[in-house]
Formats: structure tokens, C-alpha cells, sequence
């Protein structure tokens, strides 16, 4: 028995406790929805977004999740095709380049949203008149907030596995650099990189700040457009896209556990 941890009835009290903090807005926010003209209780509201009557109230919610989901998969695609290679070659072939790329990739945590803007803001007329004004581009500012929770993500797995010993190994059977990240280091990093993609897909649909500012349509900031309609319709789609990443959080775990299960 290990003394110096929590005994079993502080662990379920904490447990408890944590539960109903986030329990009592959630089953809120499910009751309101419930609510119907009569003062009972209904899905009503629910069945409601179904109906064609309601289609030009509900779409500029359809729109800007149409959006986030863009944003979504080119934020990952950031994630996994720049940020995960850059930290296997600092951690392989530029160690003494860490503290200083580490502290470069946690700075935006430090940066409140409304700052970023500022700086961000003149960078988007450039990317304006270049790439164009479509709400796909801001993952490249997504991308930047995402990198604090990211990093930490995939440096875990990193600090988990030994790199040195895949890569120097897979280099003398003949295998490529391609080869060597694609076929060895990636399957090692699997968790992190999952984890990784997950809070890139839940910021990504939480942020409001930056696509407010700059003036792009996303899911949240249209929400709070349908919002002044209709103050139902928001609070479902909001309900909906917590129980979609709590899928996505429990189907990411399964596969991060899986090839581990068929191991053992």
C-alpha cells in the first residue's frame, strides 16, 4: 500500500467534487434546452434543427462549422507535418537548440489572444492580397496557439521513447530519413501525436478571439450571431460539439492503447 498517496474515499471524493464542477453547467445548459413555451419540458428544440423553417436562422452555424472543421484538419496538418518533424530534428541532431526552441514554442501561452491580434493583424493584409481573405487562413494563427499544448503533448512521448537508438538503427539497416520518421519514429510517438491533434481539433473549435478580431466566420463566432435569434440553438451546438470531442478524446485513446494491447 502506498502511504504516501491519497487513500481510496479522498480519491473518490475528489473525484466527486470534479465531477459535479463540470456536471451541474453541463446538465444546465441540457435543461435549458429542454425548455419549451409551456414551461415543461421537450425536445422540441432539439427536433427544431431539422426543420427547413429554421434553416436560414441556423446557417450561419452550419457555415462556420463547415469552417472550423477546415481550420481543424489544416491545423493538424501544421501540427503533424511541421511542428512534430522540426521537434524529432532539434531533439536528434540539435539537442543544445531545445531550451531555446522550447521556450520559442511556450511563448504564445504567455501572449493573451487579443495581443496576437495586434501583431497578427498587418500580417494578414499580406496574406490577404497573396493567399486571399477565406477563413481557411487562419490556421496559420491557430497554428501558433496551438503550439504550447502541442509541444508539451508530443515532447512527452519523445522523453518516452529512445529516439537516438531508433534512428541510429534504422540508418544502419539502410532506411532513409523519410523512412526513419515515417516507419520508426512516428509509430513510437503515436500517443502524443494523437493527443497532439486532439487539443489542436478542441482549440481550434473553442476559439472566438482571434476570428472575431480579424473578422472570419468560424463556429463559435456565428454562434453568437444565431445567438440573438435564437438563444436555444447555440446552446445545442454547443452541447453537441463537448459530446464530439469527448468521442474523439475516447476514440484517440483506444487507438493510442491498441498496438500497445497487441504487444503485451
Amino acid at each position: 500500500m502506498n502511504r504516501l498517496g491519497p487513500s481510496r474515499t479522498t480519491r473518490w471524493a475528489i473525484g466527486i467534487v470534479v465531477g459535479v464542477f463540470f456536471a451541474v453547467p453541463l446538465v444546465s445548459t441540457f435543461l435549458f434546452t429542454l425548455r419549451d413555451p409551456e414551461g415543461g419540458l421537450s425536445f422540441a428544440r432539439w427536433i427544431a434543427l431539422f426543420d427547413p423553417a429554421a434553416a436560414a436562422t441556423l446557417k450561419p452555424i452550419w457555415t462556420g462549422l463547415g469552417n472550423s472543421m477546415i481550420l481543424a484538419v489544416v491545423t493538424v496538418a501544421i501540427v503533424l507535418l511541421l511542428l512534430a518533424p522540426t521537434m524529432i530534428l532539434v531533439n536528434l541532431r540539435f539537442p543544445r537548440l531545445r531550451p531555446a526552441f522550447e521556450f520559442a514554442v511556450l511563448l504564445p501561452i504567455s501572449i493573451p489572444a487579443i495581443v496576437l491580434v495586434v501583431g497578427l493583424a498587418p500580417i494578414y493584409l499580406h496574406i490577404g492580397r497573396t493567399l486571399g481573405t477565406g477563413t481557411w487562413t487562419l490556421a496559420f494563427a491557430y497554428g501558433i496557439t496551438v503550439l504550447p499544448f502541442a509541444f508539451r503533448s508530443i515532447q512527452a512521448s519523445i522523453d518516452a521513447a529512445d529516439l537516438r537508438t531508433l534512428a541510429e538503427a534504422a540508418r544502419s539497416l539502410g532506411a532513409s530519413w523519410p523512412v526513419v520518421v515515417l516507419k520508426v519514429l512516428a509509430p513510437n510517438l503515436r500517443q502524443g501525436l494523437l493527443a497532439a491533434s486532439l487539443i489542436s481539433i478542441a482549440v481550434v473549435l473553442g476559439e472566438f478571439t482571434i476570428a472575431s478580431l480579424l473578422n472570419r466566420q468560424v463556429f463559435q463566432t456565428a454562434m453568437v450571431v444565431v445567438n440573438k435569434q435564437d438563444p436555444y440553438a447555440p446552446a445545442i451546438f454547443t452541447l453537441l460539439a463537448l459530446a464530439f470531442v469527448f468521442l474523439l478524446l475516447l476514440l484517440i485513446g483506444r487507438v493510442a492503447r491498441g498496438p500497445r494491447k497487441a504487444r503485451s
